[in-house]
């Protein structure tokens, strides 16, 4: 059963999926589909991991799902990087990047707090 109190990492995941979609919006008003797909699926799938893994079946399950969640901000990192040095490219709102690194500290130390529990 999935417990309601305030998550943070929760909080911050589904604030930025939000910031993404207006993000990959803007992409495909401007018809850079590919990328704009990318970023939604990268962008979006991070909170729906970190999601899922509140209602982890295992300790393990826990931390699999946080790794998850963390590689997908890696690859976002790599889009968002793209779009910033193409110049055919809208440049990603600074917030977004910062935003994602708060994010990625966040989910890297509940990993490594998980594993030494």
């Amino acid at each position: 059963m999935r417990d309601d109190r305030r998550n943070l990492i929760v909080e911050m995941t589904t604030e930025y999926a939000l910031k993404i979609i207006d993000y990959a919006e803007q992409l495909e008003s401007e018809r850079k589909y590919v990328v704009a797909k990318q970023i939604l699926r990268s962008g979006t799938s991070i909170g729906a991991n970190v999601r899922e893994a509140q209602n982890a079946e295992s300790k393990a399950d826990f931390i699999h799902k946080f790794k998850i969640a963390a590689k997908e901000a890696d690859e976002l990192a790599y889009w968002l990087e793209l779009c910033k040095e193409a110049k055919s490219y809208p440049d990603p709102d600074s917030i977004l990047i910062s935003r994602l690194l708060d994010i990625q500290r966040v989910a890297t130390k509940i990993i490594s707090s998980s594993k030494s529990r």
